[in-house]
């Protein structure tokens, strides 16, 4: 990238953490709003979970759509538009109060903002403006940036929330969501204008090249975990923790907490993603998952061992994400990196759906989580096995297009 470049690299990098901090952040407060939801609006977990679950899974279902949207018409103007829907639904969630009016706000506008204004969007456009050698690691400070937003949001929203009560504070967060819009000009362009930029291929041989790919397919799945953790960690740790006895606070503090050690575990991934293979990291890092969950049941429950459970997993919580966006974009090249990563976040999303609203049922059922832990631990080894095995080298047309440089 040449020298005078720098400067607007920088600032792609730093409106990407930025709104990525607004994207992740906002929604990761939403497992703060159960149990005040359910209680003023009279409905069930169950209920308040579907709402949160269509959600993930609208997120998934339009992912591959925005980041092909992203690829032709620029990434900008996608995420603006994210922007606006993320403010509509948060007010619609807070003042239309019934559950058409959750599922309408939580469930399918923010589902569309997610979408429009998520990792494939904003971490393509990262990869675009990134000096080659350090793309890796540009695209683990930009997921940091998602971390970051938890981190701060979530200790205030549980503030507002105490103070203003659960309406406003939702109406606060809607403002600050809106913040996206201005944010996205920084991050403008297409895929093929950046640094990296390779030859000339049409997005369905895009397509079926990454179709045909085994590799592709096993990330595709394993990916699916990753979702699934993270939606119910988010949406039902807080009322696990309170079901124990203890304090409110405390489940703020233990999602506030996953927040802060992802910056760390965000950084050190994209780091480990340039040194090391990438699979074999996302390997170790759903084995700790399985057996962070594991000492998680077996371990008392007290404040102290909660917040240790939420700094391991916060070191293993999204440093999948520039770890298997940065696979994508290793094997296929940067050109659809958008589009072909949003299949992969697809599959994301739909291990989210069942998260969180597996979460809602088994404790409608039975009274607890107990089940989901264990279908959990059991999915973390699972995906530890489908990442070992990829193939992660540059299909043969990057090889080509190398010789032929």
């Amino acid at each position: 990238m040449p020298a005078a470049a720098r400067p607007a690299a920088w600032l792609v990098l730093f409106a990407a953490m930025v709104v990525l901090g607004l994207n992740m952040g906002v929604r990761q407060t939403f497992g703060l709003f159960l149990e005040p939801m359910t209680a003023a609006l009279d409905i069930s977990r169950g209920t308040f979970s579907l709402a949160i679950a269509v959600q993930n899974l609208l997120w998934g279902v339009l992912q591959p759509v925005c980041g092909a949207l992203a690829d032709r018409y620029g990434s900008g103007r996608i995420m603006a538009v994210g922007g606006v829907l993320y403010a509509i639904g948060l007010a619609v969630m807070a003042l239309v109060q019934t559950p058409l009016g959750l599922h309408l706000g939580a469930g399918l506008l923010v589902g569309i903002a997610v979408s429009a204004s998520g990792f494939p969007l904003v971490l393509s456009a990262v990869a675009r403006a990134a000096p080659e050698d350090k793309r890796s690691a540009w695209l683990g400070l930009a997921s940091a940036g998602g971390s970051m937003g938890q981190f701060v949001l979530l200790p205030g929203a549980q503030g507002l929330i105490a103070g203003l009560g659960w309406v406003d504070a939702l109406l606060v967060l809607g403002l600050l969501s809106a913040l996206i819009v201005p944010l996205a000009a920084a991050l403008a362009g297409k895929a093929h204008t950046g640094a990296g930029s390779i030859g000339e291929q049409s997005l369905k041989e895009a397509m079926g090249e990454a179709g045909r790919h085994p590799g592709f397919l096993l990330l595709t799945a394993g990916f699916f975990v990753c979702g699934f953790h993270v939606s119910f960690v988010a949406t039902h740790l807080p009322a696990y923790i309170s079901a124990t006895g203890l304090a409110a606070f405390v489940g703020a503090t233990a999602l506030s907490l996953i927040g802060f050690f992802n910056i760390i575990g965000g950084l050190s991934a994209g780091w480990l993603g340039g040194r090391f293979r990438k699979k074999r990291v996302l390997t170790y890092i759903y084995l700790g998952r399985a057996a962070a969950i594991v000492l998680l049941l077996v371990l008392p429950k007290t404040a102290i061992t909660v917040y240790a459970f939420s700094a391991v997993f916060g070191l293993l919580w999204l440093g999948t994400v520039p770890l298997t966006s940065g696979l994508v974009g290793q094997i296929f090249g940067p050109r659809y990196m958008a589009t072909l990563f949003g299949f992969v976040m697809f599959s994301h999303q739909i291990g989210a759906f069942f998260g969180a609203w597996l979460g809602g049922i088994s404790y409608d059922v039975t009274g607890s989580y107990q089940i989901v832990w264990l279908i959990a631990v059991l999915l973390g080894l699972a995906a530890a096995a489908l990442h070992w095995p990829i193939a992660d080298a540059p299909v043969g047309r990057l090889a080509r297009q190398a010789k032929g440089a």
